[in-house]
């Protein structure tokens, strides 16, 4: 069975993991720094906090950039849940912008059409690992004084180009995000099995994003608040500490770090193996009528997005075969494809809190009926991609009477 998404792991991988069990820390030792210094490096940010997973770095971005109760957050109905419970989890209300027809990521003209005068934050959704139109989106939040957050969990490694004559810049190191988060969940671009990073050139949010990812745990003596005089806790040896911040478990370990250093010195070949078979089926499937490869924001981004999906759209109507058909067809040939996403404003909690309904996202609407995501992986050989293409194609069209 060929599967949609896979991880890597290589010898290095194996060994980078095993040279910490041999060491002295699991958990809140060296590797953790020497993982964000690198992934900050390598998407040319000041600064990276490794959180559990990017839902963590979803809740502690909104957090730290004091987004809360009477606030609204809008983003994009095409990605996964945590993109919009984030806003929840710190008493905003979630809201849901439409897509743009061709690069499937927030369409900025919805955006400025549809803003309320309580949206306090944007999550620009990098779909597929293609970047949103982020200095469009900056230009729009910020004028009305709304933080901008890029949850690039799609996309990491990727870039974009800003204008027509503009230079590219890396996702998590350019000017119009305020801050950036990336997934490492092994389907993911890279993996540290499960894991997540925020990135952000605020030296006080990051700061605060590592307080509340360890409970809120302060232990610097010259932060301490309680004063020396205190009957009870007057006495501050080396055990002491103190909790000024409701947090949460949100670290990371050694171990995964450790991981994801190793991935992260692989992730440039990641990358070219993942374009070399997004162009392989872009060229296979141009003939076919009733399926449209993956458009792109600016055509010069082909060689910077990231592609962690290939989603195809298909009329299943033109095809004669409902997507459950396809899906079983291709599985019974060894080929494992998946939907992604469910519109997330038209999920029963949304739905049931928020009065959402079918019509507030039309573009995103007609996407998730007719898309369909076919295997992408970097360990896929030509031969899994030659079948892939082979199966698609063989799918019969049936007229429509």
């Amino acid at each position: 069975m060929i599967p949609y998404g896979r991880q890597s792991i290589a010898e290095a991988d194996i060994a980078a993991v095993v040279a910490v069990l041999r060491g002295d820390f699991l958990t809140q030792g060296p590797m953790i720094e020497a993982f964000e210094r690198a992934f900050a490096a390598r998407v040319g940010a000041k600064y990276a906090v490794a959180v559990n997973s990017a839902t963590a770095a979803l809740h502690l971005a909104l957090r730290v950039a004091g987004v809360g109760r009477g606030d609204r957050v809008v983003t994009s109905p095409i990605t996964f849940l945590a993109s919009a419970n984030c806003a929840a989890y710190v008493g905003a209300t979630p809201d849901f912008s439409d897509i743009d027809p061709v690069s499937y990521t927030l369409d900025p003209v919805a955006l400025e059409a549809n803003w309320r005068p309580d949206t306090r934050a944007v999550v620009a959704v990098d779909y597929a690992g293609q970047a949103c139109a982020m200095p469009e989106i900056a230009r729009i939040a910020r004028a009305r004084g709304a933080v901008v957050i890029e949850d690039a969990c799609h996309a990491v490694g990727g870039a974009f180009h800003a204008g027509e004559s503009g230079p590219s810049f890396k996702i998590g190191g350019h000017p119009w995000a305020d801050l950036t988060v990336f997934s490492f969940h092994p389907v993911k671009t890279m993996t540290t099995g499960e894991g997540g990073m925020l990135v952000t050139d605020r030296a006080d949010w990051a700061d605060f994003a590592r307080t509340l990812r360890s409970h809120g745990i302060v232990r610097d003596p010259a932060e301490f608040e309680t004063p020396s005089d205190d009957e009870i806790l007057g006495e501050k040896g080396p055990w002491f500490y103190e909790m000024q911040e409701l947090g949460w478990n949100y670290r990371l370990t050694d171990l995964q770090c450790a991981l994801g250093l190793s991935q992260l010195g692989r992730l440039d070949g990641f990358l070219a193996r993942r374009r070399e078979i997004v162009a392989a089926y872009n060229t296979a499937f141009a003939h076919l009528d009733w399926l449209v490869t993956p458009g792109l924001r600016d055509v010069r981004d082909r060689g910077t997005t990231s592609w962690h999906l290939y989603s195809a759209q298909i009329d299943f109507d033109r095809l004669g075969r409902t997507r459950p058909q396809v899906m079983a067809e291709l599985r019974a040939a060894g080929i494992g494809t998946q939907v992604l996403y469910i519109p997330v404003h038209l999920q029963p909690w949304y739905r049931r809190s928020f009065g959402y309904a079918p019509g507030k996202c039309p573009v995103a609407e007609a996407f998730y009926t007719r898309t369909l995501s076919l295997p992408l992986f970097p360990t896929m050989s030509n031969e899994d991609v030659a079948r892939v293409i082979a199966h698609v194609e063989a799918l019969d069209l049936v007229a429509i009477s």
